[in-house]
C-alpha cells in the first residue's frame, strides 16, 4: 500500500522529538516519515501494521520503525466509546538517524547503536514480556533536560540491540514506491477494510470505495501491495485472531467466527499458513511466556 508522507514536527531547542500521547487517534492512519519513531505503549491495545506485518499490540509492548517505513496503530474500539473505560498512554520519540552525526555514529563503541538503526529498517518488535527497563528509560527521555536526553536514547537503542526477544517485522523482500496523488484512494481502502474485514467485502463493494472499476481495482491493489485483496483481507483476520488468543478470553472457536472466518477448516488452514502453526499452539507459546 502507498502511505502518506508525515511531516514530523520539531523545534529549535531539542535535536529530536519526544512527546507523551494520552490520545488514542494520534497518527492513526498509513504513513511514513524520514525519522526513525520509537514507540512504548504504557497503556494500549490493537492491531498495528508495520510495512507487510500486521500483528496485535498491547500494553508494554515496544515498537523500533526504521526511515521510511510505512506504519499504522489502531487502537481497540474500545478506547473510542463514550464510555470508555481504557485510556491510552503512548511515549513517542522521532529522530533522524544522523542527528548526532555521521562521523559520532560510526565510531567503534557505536556499533551496537548502528545495527539496531539498521535493523529497524524492517522494524522491531518487544513484547511486554521482556522489556521492562526500556520502556522506562524511553518515558524518561521526554522528561531530561538537555544532554539526557540524547545519553538514555543511546541507552534504549543499545538496549534494544541487546534484546533476545526482540522480532523483526517487515519481510525482508517487503518494498514500497510513494506517489502522493493516489493517497486518498489507499487510505479509503485501508480504513473500509480495517473496519469491515469481518464480514465478506465484495469486489464490487470495495471497487465503489476506491472509485475505480473491479478489473482496475486488482490490479491497482496488486501493484501496490505485492498481494491480493483477498490475501490482505485474511492477513487483517489471521491478525485480529492472534490479539484474540492472547488475550485468552474466548475458545478457538469462538476466535474463528468473532475474526470473520465462515468455517473452522478454513481459519486453521490461513492461520497455519501466516503463522506456521495452530491457533492452540500459537495461544500456548504466547501465554507460556507471559
Amino acid at each position: 500500500m502507498k502511505p502518506q508522507l508525515l511531516k514530523v514536527s520539531s523545534d529549535q531547542v531539542n535535536s529530536f522529538s519526544a512527546r507523551r500521547d494520552l490520545m488514542p487517534n494520534i497518527n492513526n492512519w498509513w504513513h511514513y516519515h524520514p525519522e526513525i519513531e520509537l514507540v512504548f505503549f504504557k497503556k494500549g491495545n490493537g492491531m498495528q501494521f508495520i510495512g507487510d506485518s500486521i500483528r496485535p499490540f498491547s500494553t508494554g509492548d515496544i515498537v523500533l520503525v526504521g526511515p521510511n517505513l510505512p506504519h499504522y496503530w489502531q487502537f481497540d474500539n474500545s478506547y473510542f466509546s463514550d464510555d470508555a473505560s481504557v485510556t491510552a498512554d503512548v511515549s513517542v520519540i522521532h529522530f533522524n538517524e544522523l542527528f548526532w552525526g555521521e562521523l559520532f555514529l560510526n565510531l567503534p563503541e557505536n556499533k551496537s547503536i548502528r545495527d539496531t538503526l539498521e535493523r529497524s529498517r524492517r522494524g522491531i518488535y518487544i513484547s511486554k514480556t521482556g522489556n521492562d527497563p526500556i520502556g522506562s528509560l524511553i518515558e524518561q527521555i521526554i522528561y531530561a533536560p538537555g544532554s539526557r536526553k540524547i545519553i538514555l536514547l543511546m541507552e534504549v537503542l543499545t538496549a534494544i540491540g541487546d534484546c533476545k526477544g526482540s522480532h523483526r517485522m517487515a519481510s525482508i523482500g517487503f518494498g514500497h514506491n510513494f506517489n502522493e496523488s493516489e493517497k486518498d484512494r489507499i487510505n479509503a481502502i485501508y480504513n473500509y477494510s480495517i473496519t469491515n474485514f469481518k464480514s465478506n467485502i465484495s469486489l464490487n463493494e470495495i471497487s465503489q470505495v476506491a472509485h475505480i472499476s473491479p478489473n482496475s481495482f486488482c490490479k491497482f491493489f496488486k501493484s501496490r501491495s505485492g498481494k491480493t485483496f483477498s490475501q490482505f483481507i485474511h492477513e487483517l483476520r489471521i491478525g485480529h485472531a492472534c490479539k484474540l488468543l492472547i488475550e485468552n478470553k474466548l475458545t478457538i472457536k469462538e476466535v474463528c467466527y468473532e475474526s470473520g472466518f465462515n468455517n473452522f477448516s478454513s481459519f486453521h488452514k490461513y492461520f497455519r499458513a501466516f503463522k506456521s502453526q495452530t491457533p492452540l499452539a500459537y495461544q500456548k507459546s504466547f501465554l507460556g511466556n507471559s
